[in-house]
């Protein structure tokens, strides 16, 4: 199943998904758009969170689990919008309200992260069921640049770690060029852009893109 108007940014940590996401949001155009992330802001993702600060520890296996129950969530949860257009909850229920929802991360970040560490057969199980966006972003990076982006931070995640962004990235390769093949990816589009790139070029080309799938949208920029 394809969410017609569903966008989501992915890649290793550093890569820019939150920088795109923040332009889409100050595109004047995008006035009818939500904006959204996983983990979310839900009783959920507030815990995944503490476990990513390293504040909470779990298994590999319940981490998995963790991360599609906040997407459970995400997903069919009932529609919370806070102010400034951020969704925190009812992804299916906006797209039935007509809006266009911009995520930052989505289930391909799980098959990619929760992977490493546990049987990558759990995460596509239960991810499985979650409907597609009609466009997937990824934004390619080499973990040493990410790292770099990432070194005046002050503070790090369990997973910004040059060994396992390493490991992450070549996860993420590999399923994004399984999702790009038609028998996998059905109607949703897939587009892999270099992550080095300045931000607004990056913002230039995507637009481009959903201007293509929208036209509507080109009416009003």
């Amino acid at each position: 199943m394809i969410l017609k108007n569903f966008i989501v940014f992915e890649g290793i940590d550093g890569a820019g998904t939150t920088t795109q996401a923040s332009l889409l949001k100050n595109n004047p155009a995008t006035g009818k758009f939500l904006f959204t992330a996983e983990p979310t802001k839900s009783e959920t993702g507030l815990f995944l969170r503490k476990m990513l600060s390293g504040e909470v520890k779990v298994s590999n296996e319940t981490a998995a689990y963790l991360f599609a129950a906040d997407r459970n969530e995400h997903v069919n949860g009932p529609l919370v919008i806070e102010n400034d257009r951020q969704l925190v909850t009812g992804l299916a229920k906006a797209q039935e309200n007509g809006f266009y929802t911009v995520s930052d991360r989505y289930l391909f970040s799980s098959l990619a992260y929760q992977s490493i560490n546990c049987d990558p057969k759990l995460p596509e199980v239960l991810n499985q069921f979650f409907p597609l966006p009609r466009l997937l972003i990824f934004l390619d990076i080499e973990p040493s640049e990410a790292l770099k982006r990432m070194s005046g931070r002050s503070s790090r995640e369990i997973y910004e770690k040059e060994d396992f962004l390493i490991k992450t990235t070549a996860s993420y390769r590999r399923i994004i060029d399984e999702y790009s093949k038609a028998d996998k990816r059905g109607d949703m589009e897939v587009m892999v852009l270099d992550a080095t790139l300045k931000p607004e070029e990056i913002h230039e080309t995507v637009w481009e893109k959903l201007t293509e799938i929208y036209p509507v949208l080109a009416q009003k920029h």
